[in-house]
């Protein structure tokens, strides 16, 4: 009997000391972790254990909020804004892929979750009514079944001033309402959308393009400012974070990113390797040349597509600015905002571009990453009204560089 007790003292002090020593490496475990500095340590730590989640409920409400809110009116009270629909948590040195499109191109955001692994901002526009409440009910959809919506991307809602957006009812659209799956949301919204391009809407209402881009990039440090129909090269969102984490003296420099367009969309490719043979055999070739061959120009794609092969992404070689260049780029510091009079099409971007010059960037081409857009783009012709818009920008262009003598009077550049 006493040998027995003996033995149980003898279990409970083992089983003490267990419990004693599991609790020491817990706390020297914590220590330890409190103790980790650098970013590849952290980037480790997140790998094997991610931040939760925000929860769909918690998504839903921010909805809820952002829709109830009323919207604000843009500067000049044609457009009603929603800001945060969609919300999501960014270190401020990461790089946010922002964009734009209709409803409909919405689309194209399965995509660009694929490709780009980063944070992703879109800022919709709803030329309607109805088209508003389907960008609620897609908000609502996207944000129940999709956790890389709920985890990485931002969305803002645009509409014309007279209407305003509501809390989706989630039994309304009715065909919305039956989805279970992010797949589903995605391949419904292709059923029932009529993609197209977003300056072309068939409504009386001017397209948005740099009021929406403004929105998208809001509150980035670094931004890559793209179309919606287009795809970044596998590895992007990476390459530029630790190209940009090298150095702090980015401020002043526009990294330009080479675009290109595909003939067909049905496999983009993923690297320079496979960019380059497609751009050999002419299923590949620089963006806008059928339409504006110098607004691409100045990137040099004969010299680009012949840079020796790297592993590391890098500034590769510096372009003097030259009208009417509109490169796609990521820049740090005080970039100047898109000019929000520019609305459908024409001088939108280019005008952008322009007062990065004036305002002294530099611009750089990266070596290895580049843009796609889907389908080579061909000239249009467009409703009249629209071309006398076009018009219109044609000559606000002009006026807008003279302004820019005006705001940068010491500037020794020009366009």
């Amino acid at each position: 009997m006493q040998m027995s007790y003996a033995i149980r003292c003898a279990f409970y002090q083992l089983l003490l000391a267990a419990l004693m020593l599991v609790a020491m490496l817990q706390l020297l475990y914590l220590s330890l972790l409190s103790g980790l500095h650098g970013q590849e340590e952290q980037e480790q730590y997140l790998e094997f254990f991610p931040p939760s989640p925000r929860s769909v409920d918690q998504v839903k409400s921010q909805l809820r909020t952002a829709l109830a809110s009323g919207g604000v009116l843009d500067a000049s009270g044609d457009y009603r804004v929603y800001r945060g629909l969609l919300k999501t948590t960014m270190d401020p040195n990461d790089v946010i892929l922002a964009t734009h499109a209709s409803v409909d191109n919405l689309l194209h955001l399965s995509g660009l979750l694929e490709r780009w692994e980063g944070p992703l901002s879109v800022s919709v526009f709803a030329a309607t009514k109805e088209e508003a409440q389907m960008a609620t009910v897609l908000a609502y959809a996207l944000s129940s079944h999709c956790p890389e919506m709920r985890a990485r991307v931002a969305m803002h809602l645009v509409c014309p001033s007279r209407y305003e957006a509501a809390v989706p009812d989630p039994r309304e659209p009715g065909e919305f309402a039956l989805l279970r799956s992010c797949q589903e949301v995605f391949d419904k919204l292709a059923r029932v959308a009529q993609p197209g391009i977003n300056y072309s809407l068939g409504t009386n209402i001017s397209y948005p393009n740099n009021l929406l881009r403004n929105l998208a990039r809001e509150e980035a440090n670094y931004a890559l400012v793209i179309d919606v129909d287009m795809v970044p090269s596998e590895g992007l969102w990476r390459g530029l974070r630790e190209l940009l984490d090298q150095s702090n003296h980015w401020d002043g420099m526009a990294l330009v990113v080479p675009a290109f367009e595909i003939r067909r969309a049905r496999r983009m490719p993923m690297n320079r390797n496979e960019l380059v043979r497609l751009y050999q055999v002419g299923e590949v070739r620089p963006f806008y040349y059928g339409l504006c061959t110098p607004c691409h120009a100045p990137t040099n794609y004969s010299r680009w597509v012949n840079l020796p092969e790297e592993s590391l992404l890098r500034p590769a070689y510096r372009v003097p600015w030259r009208d009417p260049w509109e490169p796609f780029y990521v820049a740090g510091g005080k970039v100047p905002a898109f000019d929000e009079r520019f609305r459908q099409y024409g001088f939108n971007r280019i005008s952008q571009a322009c007062e990065l010059h004036v305002a002294g960037f530099n611009f750089e081409v990266l070596n290895e990453g580049f843009l796609v857009h889907k389908g080579f783009k061909e000239a249009l012709k467009f409703h009249p009204q629209k071309e006398a818009e076009n018009q219109r920008n044609k000559i606000l262009y002009r006026q807008f560089k003279q302004e820019l003598k005006a705001k940068y009077p010491n500037s020794l550049h020009r366009c």
